[in-house]
């Protein structure tokens, strides 16, 4: 996913602009929570209270708001010497290889997914399959008339990719839009947005922040509602300049976003106001804090560093590529019943392999193709 930018990873950032390091490494962390997250899903059932690890589907609007706020420090400044053309292939080009290779290896385990919980997969056509990978190489949303998991997905070989269509959504509003608006019309902006958050977190059918992955009124009315907010807010607090400088940011900004993500569910049933109100505070208030905290590090080398470092640099090919084997491991848990302590084993490993399929996606894969990009194509931009 990276729905999140950190200078380092995710934007090219202007000579003499410092990275913010810490940020790429909160996103890694985000990820990794996202990964164990989706694992813990196997066994709650469809009922979120029985879940540990609850709130991992937040780390989405946290990225939103990490998006936000490094897109503005990275380009704010560089309308005139930089066209949208430009800005555009920047962004396909840091986003894009992922995506295509999320795609492959979606398609390339969809089979071994079938059984009862995915019924569709055995009915599915190779050729229809191999449609809806490529489609998926595109990030365009497809129809539920190309489902064939079952679960209402627009990516429906890797399913987080949805989050990847909103943030191109966001990129396009701000290079079109947003980039030219001063502070305080984007601040009646995040106002209207903070609504539109309230009403899905409290007044929705399952009070939280779930969804946003479907091509129906409701998936769009949340994806929406997830994007605004956090983007628009990440881009005012750049703007704003407010930073809190503390010791150990890393390790403080950490141990805040994990404790946010892993809470139990609030309240004591599947739609307690009291979780919708949970969620809108952590993406209204403490996200931002925890953005704020570490952007006030800036230091560029040290043992926390280094970790931070290697935290970003895989967390968007953790994000992008680890679903096709939740899938996998779902299926194989709710079809075969395995009980918790045996499935526990195999999602320590499953854990431990996506993060060995990230990096080496990130190394043998998302490096030097980015490279190979970024020098045949942005070289001619700036001819």
């Amino acid at each position: 996913m990276d729905t999140a930018s950190a200078a380092t990873s995710t934007t090219a950032v202007a000579p003499g602009k410092s990275h913010y390091v810490v940020l790429d490494g909160l996103r890694g962390v985000a990820a990794l929570m996202v990964v164990i997250f989706h694992t813990f899903e196997a066994y709650a059932d469809n009922d979120p209270t029985r879940q540990i690890v609850n709130h991992g589907y937040l780390a989405v609007d946290f990225f939103f708001l990490l998006s936000g706020f490094v897109i503005a420090y990275a380009y704010d400044d560089r309308w005139g010497r930089m066209t949208r053309w430009e800005f555009y292939a920047r962004r396909l080009i840091r986003l894009q290889p992922m995506v295509v290779l999320g795609s492959i290896i979606g398609a390339a385990l969809f089979y071994q997914q079938a059984g009862g919980l995915f019924p569709k997969i055995a009915g599915t056509p190779v050729w229809q399959m191999l449609l809806v990978m490529l489609l998926g190489f595109t990030l365009l949303p497809l129809p539920k008339q190309l489902d064939i998991r079952g679960w209402d997905e627009i990516h429906p070989l890797n399913g987080p990719a949805w989050s990847l269509f909103y943030e191109y959504i966001a990129n396009i509003a701000y290079a079109l839009v947003l980039r030219k608006l001063s502070s305080r019309v984007l601040v009646v902006l995040m106002l209207l947005a903070a609504a539109l958050l309230l009403e899905v977190a409290l007044l929705g059918p399952r009070r939280d922040l779930v969804g946003g992955w479907s091509l129906d009124v409701a998936g769009v009315h949340i994806g929406l509602a997830r994007l605004c907010f956090p983007f628009l807010a990440g881009m005012l607090l750049m703007r704003s300049g407010k930073r809190i400088k503390t010791r150990h940011a890393f390790g403080v900004c950490s141990v805040l976003l994990v404790a946010a993500l892993a809470l139990p569910r609030m309240g004591t049933t599947p739609h307690d106001w009291t979780n919708g109100l949970y969620d809108a505070l952590c993406v209204l208030l403490l996200f931002p804090l925890i953005v704020a905290i570490g952007a006030g590090e800036k230091a560029v080398d040290g043992p926390t560093v280094r970790i931070a470092r290697f935290f970003g640099d895989l967390s968007f090919p953790l994000y992008i590529t680890h679903y096709p084997l939740i899938y996998l491991y779902t299926a194989w848990v709710v079809d075969n019943r395995i009980p918790p302590a045996r499935g526990a084993i195999w999602g320590v490993v499953l854990v431990g392999t996506a993060v060995a399929v990230a990096y080496a996606s990130l190394k043998l894969y998302d490096e030097p193709v980015r490279r190979w990009l970024a020098a045949r194509f942005l070289a001619r931009a700036r001819s």
